[in-house]
């Protein structure tokens, strides 16, 4: 990665151009596909990452109504397009949000994709409605702490795995059960959950499947969800990739 001078991004049909004042890169992004070419396959090189974004609007084209040019705001770039580790970025007015005023660039830079992960997958894909049963994998990371604050909003019974120094953390944030992985076996512990949300991966996903009730659903963020396995427990198993809102 290089620090150099790049052209000011070319604004295509819908879009608004941002004067970045804070952008957060996502750690795994630099190993994505789609960091490098666009949708049709076709490379970008050179890029410019980090798709968390806060700025001011400084542009619109003809047609975009939902940003204003001085509007503050806020959002989730594009994967397949350049991000905001650069002076201005481009982005679907679509896309973007005001931004809180409560917050400041550098903060609302850390909300879009954690927050947006968190919404999708308990809303868009898990449906999770009052009174279920949620367990989080992964419970104090940056998806993990959102999705706490949303299940518990929603009036659903949270709990979490972690380790035992986040314990109260977690309980502040809202959680009811924090299940310290250092110390036992999730699965012994717990039974007939709603939904499951891993951010792990791996042995904690498989041994997701059983704690889960029939009917129940499966949102993964680091694995590959077996449709077998999901059907043989009678339950909706989803790989979960965020997307722009």
């Amino acid at each position: 990665m290089v620090y150099e001078e790049a052209p000011v991004p070319v604004l295509e049909p819908g879009d608004a151009l941002i004067k970045v004042h804070a952008a957060g890169i996502t750690p795994t992004e630099l190993s994505w596909s789609a960091t490098y070419t666009t949708r049709q396959g076709v490379e970008r090189l050179p890029i410019v990452p980090t798709h968390d974004v806060s700025g001011i609007v400084e542009a619109i084209t003809s047609g975009v109504s939902e940003v204003r040019i001085g509007d503050e705001v806020y959002g989730l770039a594009d994967f397949w397009r350049d991000g905001a580790a650069a002076e201005f970025v481009a982005v679907r007015a679509t896309d973007l949000a005001p931004k809180p005023r409560t917050l400041q660039h550098t903060q609302a830079a850390a909300v879009s994709l954690s927050a947006l992960t968190a919404w999708q997958t308990l809303f868009d894909r898990a449906e999770l409605r009052s009174g279920q049963r949620l367990l989080i994998h992964g419970a104090a990371g940056g998806v993990g702490t959102y999705v706490v604050q949303f299940a518990r909003w929603r009036g659903t019974y949270v709990m979490g795995t972690a380790s035992a120094r986040h314990a109260t953390f977690l309980r502040d944030l809202g959680t009811d059960d924090v299940i310290d992985y250092t110390k036992g076996r999730f699965e012994d512990q717990i039974r007939e959950v709603d939904v499951v949300l891993d951010t792990i991966g791996g042995d904690t996903l498989e041994r997701s499947w059983g704690v889960l009730r029939r009917g129940g659903v499966l949102v993964t963020l680091a694995g590959t969800v077996s449709e077998e396995k999901a059907a043989a427990c009678g339950v909706k198993g989803v790989f979960l990739i965020v997307k722009p809102n």
